[in-house]
């Protein structure tokens, strides 16, 4: 996380800069540690009804579900690989696969299946020129540079203004860290959408019957949340980053 990489320093210039506020340093520590705790609870409870809606058997497995997926979308020129790795399940546009971790690729069971589904879900998404995917898809080289270069551009930047300089480089490492944000909130409706495909399609094809559509629901929905926190925290954190920059413009 960007913040681990300077939260020293920023700890330093909060607690020094005479026009600071005196409980701006617990605020930071608020933000810190409360989206981490969260990030925690949610990835927790999202394991925890994965592990559990794994143990449900299906008559197919995930590889099936994402074949049989794609053959009733009309979509032909998409592929379904095995991925190494536990919950590493994607889709790539560029290449056109769904890529399944070996554990929903091989399994047969309704965690499997939610999965493989809306993996799927984004091949659809795709292959129908869903908007927020082809945004999101033509934000990610920026995204990727931004992502490179925002930790050492706000290091600097809060370096310079320990030392009494400009709060520019600082603005300058804002502007980057407010792209990756972007990019996190632009994933949201992308991810339900996807989900909510996944979902349609599994009650349309009768793989499960209602009560189980409750569990791949439930499954989908913490996965989903799970981006939801991410872009939250990466919200917050930019906002304190630019109540720095504010107080110090302020004191120069």
């Amino acid at each position: 996380m960007i913040e681990f990489l300077n939260i020293d320093i920023l700890s330093y210039y909060v607690q020094n800069a005479e026009t600071a506020p005196q409980h701006s340093y617990t605020i930071y520590w608020i933000i810190l540690l409360g989206s981490m705790l969260l990030s925690w609870l949610v990835s927790a409870r999202m394991k925890s009804r994965f592990s559990e809606y794994s143990q449900i058997p299906i008559p197919m497995t995930g590889r099936e579900v994402a074949e049989q997926m794609l053959k009733d979308n009309h979509i032909t020129d998409v592929k379904v690989t095995s991925t190494p790795g536990h919950l590493t399940d994607h889709y790539n546009p560029a290449d056109k696969t769904v890529n399944l971790s070996e554990s929903v690729y091989n399994s047969n069971s309704i965690a499997a299946a939610a999965v493989a589904a809306h993996e799927v879900g984004h091949a659809v998404q795709h292959a129908q020129a869903y908007h927020w995917l082809g945004l999101r898809s033509a934000l990610v080289p920026v995204v990727q540079l931004s992502s490179n270069l925002v930790g050492i551009v706000l290091m600097i930047g809060i370096v310079l203004l320990v030392m009494g300089g400009s709060p520019w480089v600082l603005g300058l490492g804002i502007g980057l860290f407010a792209v990756t944000t972007i990019f996190a909130f632009i994933t949201l409706p992308v991810e339900f959408d996807a989900s909510a495909r996944a979902l349609k399609w599994l009650d349309r094809s009768h793989l499960m019957n209602y009560f189980d559509h409750g569990k791949a629901k439930s499954a989908l929905f913490w996965a989903a949340m799970t981006y939801v926190v991410g872009a939250l925290s990466s919200l917050a954190m930019l906002l304190y980053y630019v109540f720095i920059f504010m107080n110090a413009r302020g004191r120069n």
